[in-house]
């Protein structure tokens, strides 16, 4: 018999039983075939454990803070609430920081966890975390535990707070203190394959997880340089769902190499076997969610370091003075505008056309980041093409973090330009360009990447534009995503400025203007 619900009630009439009868006493006889029970977590859990279809309540009678989930993030979060552990694998762009946060609020309200604590990357703590949780659980109080052991002490104690945002790194710092915390019981680890290897801080957040009452992994690339990446992230996560010892991990997912005794080749099975030790787990890409326009524009907030914030304000501060004159026009609005913009960047050419490097740590983590996340192949866009050459001698060449790359600006000849585009287009090499957008003619259509990030933005809408266009072209069969990197107001509306294509004189000057104000701040 079919299950029915009554959302106006919430309540369901299940088949009536004795077993039904014994397992729900609180019940109700709505005849003499039918069982009325309420239609809550707890009653969801077990008729769903017995093979019963019914809709997750969350789904039916939650309101979401007022707004509009995609199709994915309802699903997504139906998984979360009724999962004590659970595996977030959507991509880049899906929505898996509101997920988890709309997720998190349901649970709270009816009384099933306590507080909430999100370990991700220190660039991430507060945006998206921080800005997302303002959006999406207005009045729910965020506290970032970031600073010296005493100032992370005194944010905890915060009794108000019911958000905690702590990097990585940072967990360990006041670790004892936070598993003392019986009020904060869900745990979100974010960027979950930050722990694929085993070692001191992998080991003491799988110590830290077991305390928890919830425990939701999020990452896109759960495996990004191989099956055995998803041993350590299940270890924190699902450990019964594993081998206990990475080894057996090993044996079950690889075996030696007839060709050599040091390596190790995958089993035929080896991806499906590691996705079978993340569960339950849901799995959306950009092109499932459908409510999605073909071109997705997300901003990234990257706080800039102390040495640019006082180099920012102390320029801003000369420009000033020329505000007052009144003796600015367009063309040297411009021009002092793309200084405060390489301050902002950490790459300044200097008089002597030598480049002054600034700590720009947050911003090109965040790029880094970004680029091991994404799926497929991406192009990075930079306004100078010192800034270009700057930041390709920061990629790292050896190791798990490294990755192709091909740099494209006004030092490149066309030949070797063409090159690239055709390796990076047509063979799996090369997960990125790094270029100055004046170098991509019109024609060119590098389809291969559905990714964009302007690592600044720059104040030529025809080249924001034409670049953009690189990937929005025929033979492209993924959405695209294009995101802005930012660490002023200025930045930010500037990138504005360019979406609405409302570039003109006055507006420069005008954002000029601003960006002089108390150091662009």
């Amino acid at each position: 018999m079919d299950v029915y619900v009554s959302k106006r009630n919430k309540a369901l009439a299940v088949p009536r039983s004795p077993g039904m009868e014994r397992l729900f006493p609180e019940g109700k006889a709505l005849d003499d075939k039918r069982w009325v029970i309420g239609h809550d977590l707890g009653t969801y859990t077990l008729l769903t454990k017995l093979g019963l279809r019914i809709p997750n309540p969350m789904a039916c009678y939650y309101d979401w803070n007022e707004g509009s989930p995609f199709d994915s993030q309802r699903i997504t979060c139906s998984l979360l609430v009724s999962n004590t552990r659970a595996y977030v694998l959507n991509d880049m762009g899906t929505g898996k920081t509101r997920t988890v946060l709309w997720a998190w609020d349901y649970l709270r309200r009816h009384g099933y966890c306590g507080k909430l604590l999100i370990a991700c990357k220190l660039s991430n703590m507060g945006d998206p975390w921080g800005r997302e949780s303002f959006n999406v659980v207005p009045g729910k109080k965020v506290v970032y535990l970031h600073g010296t052991k005493k100032q992370r002490l005194e944010k905890l104690n915060d009794d108000v707070a019911e958000i905690f945002v702590v990097n990585h790194d940072g967990l360990k710092v006041i670790r004892n203190e936070l598993r003392d915390r019986k009020d904060i019981d869900v745990l979100c680890i974010d960027e979950l394959a930050t722990y694929r290897n085993k070692n001191e801080r992998s080991t003491m957040m799988a110590k830290f997880a077991e305390h928890m009452k919830f425990v939701w992994g999020l990452t896109g690339s759960p495996m990004p340089h191989g099956p055995l990446d998803v041993w350590m992230q299940c270890r924190i996560i699902t450990p019964h769902t594993v081998p206990r010892y990475m080894t057996h991990a090993r044996d079950a997912l690889m075996v030696k190499s007839p060709h050599s005794a040091f390596k190790w080749d995958l089993k035929p099975d080896a991806i499906k076997t590691a996705y079978s030790w993340m569960q339950p787990a849901v799995r959306f890409t950009l092109d499932d969610v459908t409510e999605l326009p073909d071109t997705v524009t997300r901003e990234i907030e990257t706080p800039l370091s102390v040495q640019q914030r006082n180099a920012y304000a102390k320029v801003a501060a000369e420009y000033h003075a020329i505000v007052g004159t009144k003796q600015i026009n367009a063309v040297n609005a411009a021009a002092k505008l793309n200084k405060l913009l390489q301050i902002a960047g950490g790459f300044v050419y200097a008089t002597d056309f030598t480049t002054i490097k600034l700590d720009c740590d947050n911003r090109k983590q965040q790029l880094f980041d970004l680029i091991r996340s994404a799926t497929n192949k991406v192009l990075v866009f930079f306004p100078f093409r010192h800034m270009v050459k700057g930041i390709v001698e920061l990629v790292p060449m050896k190791g798990e973090d490294a990755f192709d790359f091909a740099i494209v600006h006004g030092d490149v000849s066309a030949p070797d330009r063409r090159k690239i585009f055709a390796e990076f287009q047509n063979t799996d090499k090369l997960k990125v360009i790094f270029a100055h957008p004046g170098c991509m003619s019109h024609g060119l259509t590098l389809t291969r990447a559905d990714t964009v990030i302007w690592y600044c933005p720059i104040m030529s809408y025809e080249l924001y534009e034409q670049a953009n266009a690189r990937i929005r072209r025929v033979g492209q069969k993924h959405r695209q995503q294009v995101i802005h990197l930012y660490g002023t107001p200025v930045e930010r509306k500037l990138y504005k400025m360019l979406e609405n294509k409302a570039l003109k004189q006055e507006e420069l000057l005008n954002l000029f203007e601003e960006a002089t104000k108390e150091g662009g701040y």
